[in-house]
């Protein structure tokens, strides 16, 4: 999150649309974005999406059928969707959401690159099991490292 100033575009509406699986977003200066839950998904700004560090991202696969169950407010600054994968760690701030919005053609095309490169699927039966490790998502951050554990499910 880069931050939020009063230069930063603010949602006016946020809906969710479970038939086509889209968030529709409305933001205070005009733009208006259309973003799918799998592409939500895969960009979550959560450790267990990005790492702990440049270069520990874990390509999320087998997320096309993914819906979000409800949505919570956090602040006046972010929301958290819960998945219906069970992720929910994913704080989505104002200005990472316009980002996104901003981003998602460029995005899109860099994850859907990486799933080539990876042999990976959107799919979620196409995919192998991940192997047991020690990062995120494995329980191996239940110790604080991801904030507590509990948001690899």
């Amino acid at each position: 999150m880069a931050g939020l100033d009063d230069q930063t575009p603010i949602p006016t509406e946020i809906k969710l649309h479970q038939g086509s699986r889209v968030m529709e977003l409305s933001f205070d200066d005009g733009a208006h974005f259309e973003l799918s839950y799998e592409f939500l998904r895969v960009n979550s700004p959560s450790a267990e999406v990005r790492g702990h560090g440049p270069g520990q991202e874990v390509l999320q696969t087998g997320k096309r059928d993914v819906h979000i169950s409800h949505v919570e407010a956090v602040g006046n600054y972010a929301i958290k969707p819960v998945f219906s994968d069970g992720h929910d760690s994913g704080l989505y701030s104002w200005d990472y959401l316009y980002m996104l919005g901003q981003r998602k053609d460029a995005l899109w095309d860099d994850y859907l690159a990486r799933m080539a490169a990876a042999g990976a699927s959107r799919d979620p039966d196409l995919n192998p099991p991940p192997a047991s490790g020690g990062g995120c998502g494995s329980g191996g951050c239940s110790s604080g490292g991801c904030g507590g554990g509990g948001h690899g499910r």
